[in-house]
């Protein structure tokens, strides 16, 4: 769990930095390092998708994911979740669900976070999460001095979002193959690729509605073994 708790400081580290120093970064700047952001984030999600050997598995689960995610309008719950912590927090930030949710997809949906968590969880191996915390700090002081106080708030999903992979890897070492692992980082991929092309403005997806994709790939990768 040491990771998780080190790339939890990060953000919190990150977060705070560009909440108190980032006006004296230029809103140029500013936006130009965004638009950066959204290419690497298009080219990890890129990256980790083109690994994903079950093409056929990650378009069902992907599909049958953003269904339900549709149907039940995760999207929607997500940011009344984060209304309501905003107001709880006292911030008048209208950029704060946006930046929670942002950072929240950025920080714990990409390939890294799922293959480290799980690492650590199956091996104990924690050099994964160490490498994406110096990442994840730096991209938080970013997004925190532009969307403020809601890239700050997404250190607490992210906690218990990576600290939940690692305890469950570390009960189902036997069900989690390297194979089923690939398959999850791969569906993570597609759904930080579609989160790239958001922050760049190049579509409108609500990218929270295909998180259910992530819990299908194994149920469905599994029944099609059994067939």
């Amino acid at each position: 769990m040491i990771g998780t708790i080190v790339n939890t400081i990060a953000v919190i580290a990150g977060s705070l930095t560009g909440i108190f120093a980032g006006k004296k970064i230029p809103k140029t700047l500013r936006e130009s390092i965004i638009n950066l952001i959204g290419v690497v984030t298009l080219v990890i999600g890129m990256k980790a998708a083109l690994k994903g050997e079950d093409a056929i598995v990650i378009i069902i689960s992907l599909v049958l994911g953003f269904i339900i995610g549709h149907t039940i309008d995760i999207d929607k719950k997500i940011n009344s979740l984060s209304e309501r912590f905003k107001k709880l927090v006292r911030s008048k930030n209208k950029h704060f669900s946006e930046g929670l949710i942002t950072a929240f997809l950025i920080f714990c949906i990409g390939s890294l976070t799922i293959v480290g968590a799980l690492q650590e969880g199956t091996t104990g191996d924690n050099s994964m999460l160490l490498s994406k915390s110096v990442l994840d700090g730096v991209t938080s002081i970013v997004l925190a001095s532009t969307f403020g106080w809601g890239v700050f708030f997404s250190f607490i999903p992210l906690f218990i979002f990576q600290a939940s992979l690692t305890f469950l890897a570390m009960n189902l070492k036997d069900f989690l193959s390297a194979t089923m692992i690939t398959g999850i980082s791969a569906t993570g991929g597609v759904i930080i690729l579609s989160l790239g092309l958001n922050i760049l403005g190049l579509s409108q997806t609500k990218t929270s509605n295909i998180l259910p994709a992530l819990m299908l790939y194994p149920i469905i990768k599994q029944i099609i073994n059994m067939i």
